[in-house]
């Protein structure tokens, strides 16, 4: 059976063997909004646990905007176009307007990367700046939250008179979905408050997985991380397999992320009747695959489907190859996931980006990993813990050769954008 995973901006089609595919995991139907301008304009004029944006910011002399950055496809220009009008007609000049990019600890975002995002309209007419949360001169010490996390947010959001996020309700591995409080914690935090919000006591917590918001001690801390350096207005939106918008949700930070997330949990939830031997899988094509660290995201994607032991087969373009210079020394200065994982609960150790490396580690634990991307060699992938093939195909039949001819075989063509499971869905 042929079936389309998504890889890079092209996708990728590949050739499933009929009789060992026991399921294919994809969105549920949904039907994209007719129109996503009105829709949009709608929930900002009657949005959730707030007032209009335009009442909001009324009075206003300045607004700052934080939106996610490259890795993220969020419908940016559709959506600022008109929070742009609203802060307009609320007399809010231009040149007092901040669009701020939410990189955590991303690197800046290019010219490029910038026009793509916004428009050349938007990216010409107003300050855009990429948060650098290694920057202290950026930032502001807020004190300490109640789990002893250290509070570090950027100065342009924390004294602008208007705060607004836009942003992506999607799953995401560690904070259940990304969205609301997550443009603020991580997005615009400092390297400290991420490394401590990033450690393993929150990580190894067995609810600090995709999907699960109720007792996930990640989606906890950011919460209240967010909340006590504040936002006045947020804007999210739910896209389909298509990235078309499916629901807008704005207004109050933690009223309107709640129902975008049910919402996003109800369309991208899909059920497996049983783990299988093999699982063929994406991390969702571009932007998400443009890294290994990136593409972390879609083998951990297919840990609730996977047999212990079993295979889980990646494909991935890996356009900008495996990471940060940090996360790649990782991979130099431990011969083996398990040497990595007694490092990290030294307290004193710390490498930026271990986080992915965490992940991987769950990832490794349970089941083998091959790697398809003509982003990175084979020589290199080979360095990273993981085994390599020139196609899916030839994949698979390596993985038949482990697992035998009776092997079971479960697609999951957008990798991290869909929410696998076993039986039933889980409750949140």
């Amino acid at each position: 059976m042929q079936i389309q995973l998504e890889y890079g901006r092209i996708g990728l089609s590949v050739d499933i063997p009929d009789d060992r595919l026991s399921a294919t995991l994809s969105y549920k139907d949904a039907v994209p909004l007719e129109s996503p301008i009105n829709e949009l304009r709608e929930v900002l004029r009657e949005p959730l646990g707030t007032l209009p944006l335009r009442h909001v910011a009324s009075g206003c002399e300045n607004a700052c905007i934080v939106i996610c950055d490259i890795t993220r496809p969020v419908p940016n220009q559709l959506i600022l176009d008109q929070a742009l009008a609203e802060l307009s007609a609320a007399g809010v000049p231009e040149e007092s307007i901040t669009i701020l990019i939410a990189t955590g600890l991303h690197r800046a975002s290019t010219q490029s990367e910038i026009v793509e995002m916004l428009g050349e309209d938007i990216a010409d007419t107003y300050n855009v700046i990429s948060h650098d949360g290694h920057d202290e001169t950026q930032l502001v010490f807020l004190g300490m939250s109640p789990r002893q996390v250290p509070i570090w947010v950027n100065k342009h959001f924390i004294e602008s008179d208007v705060k607004i996020t836009v942003g992506l309700i999607e799953p995401h591995f560690m904070a259940g979905f990304s969205g609301g409080r997550k443009l603020i914690c991580p997005g615009i935090c400092g390297v400290e408050t991420i490394r401590e919000w990033h450690s393993p006591r929150f990580l190894e917590h067995p609810n600090a997985r995709s999907g699960v918001l109720k007792g996930n001690p990640v989606h906890e801390e950011n919460s209240w991380i967010a909340e006590r350096i504040g936002c006045d207005f947020i804007i999210n939106v739910v896209i389909d397999d298509q990235r078309r918008p499916l629901k807008f949700v704005a207004g109050d930070m933690k009223e309107a992320f709640y129902e975008g997330a049910a919402f996003c949990k109800d369309v991208v939830t899909a059920i497996a009747d049983e783990p299988a031997d093999i699982v063929v899988t994406s991390s969702a094509g571009y932007p998400l695959d443009i890294t290994f660290y990136q593409s972390v995201k879609g083998m951990s994607a297919a840990l609730p489907v996977i047999k212990q032991g079993g295979t889980i087969i990646l494909a991935a373009s890996m356009t900008e190859g495996i990471g940060s210079e940090p996360f790649q020394q990782l991979f130099q200065d431990h011969d083996d996931i398990e040497s990595f994982m007694r490092a990290i609960h030294d307290p004193e150790y710390f490498v930026m980006d271990q986080w992915q490396m965490e992940k991987l580690a769950e990832v490794l634990r349970k089941a083998n990993v091959i790697v398809v991307t003509d982003g990175i060699k084979p020589e290199v992938l080979s360095g990273l813990y993981v085994e390599s093939a020139e196609s899916v195909e030839a994949a698979i039949e390596q993985a038949l050769k482990r697992h035998g001819d009776d092997a079971t075989i479960a697609v999951i063509p957008k990798g991290p954008y869909v929410l696998a499971g076993l039986g039933s869905a889980e409750e949140d």
